[in-house]
């Protein structure tokens, strides 16, 4: 893909950006943490196509929900009994949007981000491909989001919070700012995904109410 142009993805074909994606993503050098007390975890960062190029999708969470009801998010959650990291996120996909795909499909994987509220988050990136609509539960999910790629490459903003020393990040999307662990996530999918560079983020800071 060619940075100089406005939208490189809108031009190239499916089989162009599946396989772009997944080079990149084999190609780097993914960091995992171990667990210690976090609980680990899984989100789907689900690719879907289109005319105009593709993107992902972004839930907003369900208002009756106890834990970051109304909240920005990728499909995701923790890991069941007997299950992995690709296994977990492919089945939140399917709980949350009614998309079911295969581990044929997952392009690769990114660095585990550990949350300020005990998780250790290992983010997924999967094809979807043509969108086949979505069927969102109603438990769990408000809205649905698709995110082109044209919007998720932007660059964030960097603050601070009282009391720590690591970056704020915040990321300009839907009209307002997406805050850490999703916006992390998705800044290094940008960077690693669509530029090829390898960024790190797990050192990027959360705002008080992810976990308080």
């Amino acid at each position: 893909m060619s940075d100089g142009d406005e939208n490189p993805w809108a031009a190239a074909s499916d089989d162009e950006t599946r396989t772009a994606l997944a080079d990149a993503l084999n190609r780097f050098p993914r960091r995992t943490v171990e667990p210690d007390d976090h609980k680990p975890a899984a989100v789907a960062i689900a690719i879907v196509t289109s005319p105009a190029g593709p993107g992902i999708w972004l839930t907003e969470r369900a208002p009756t929900l106890r834990a970051h009801a109304g909240q920005l998010a990728l499909p995701g959650g923790r890991l069941d009994a007997g299950e992995d990291t690709v296994a977990a996120a492919l089945r939140e996909l399917h709980e949350e949007l009614g998309v079911e795909l295969e581990r044929s499909d997952v392009l690769g994987q990114l660095d585990d981000y550990p949350t300020r509220s005990g998780y250790i988050m290992t983010p997924v990136v999967a094809w979807v491909g043509d969108d086949p609509g979505v069927t969102p539960n109603p438990a769990e999910v408000a809205i649905v989001h698709r995110i082109p790629f044209t919007e998720l490459d932007v660059a964030p903003r960097f603050g601070s919070i009282p009391g720590s020393d690591r970056p704020l990040i915040q990321l300009p999307l839907l009209g307002g700012f997406l805050h850490a662990p999703t916006a992390a996530i998705l800044y290094q999918f940008r960077e690693v995904a669509l530029h090829r560079r390898h960024t790190r983020v797990d050192h990027m800071e959360q705002p008080r109410f992810a976990w308080e």
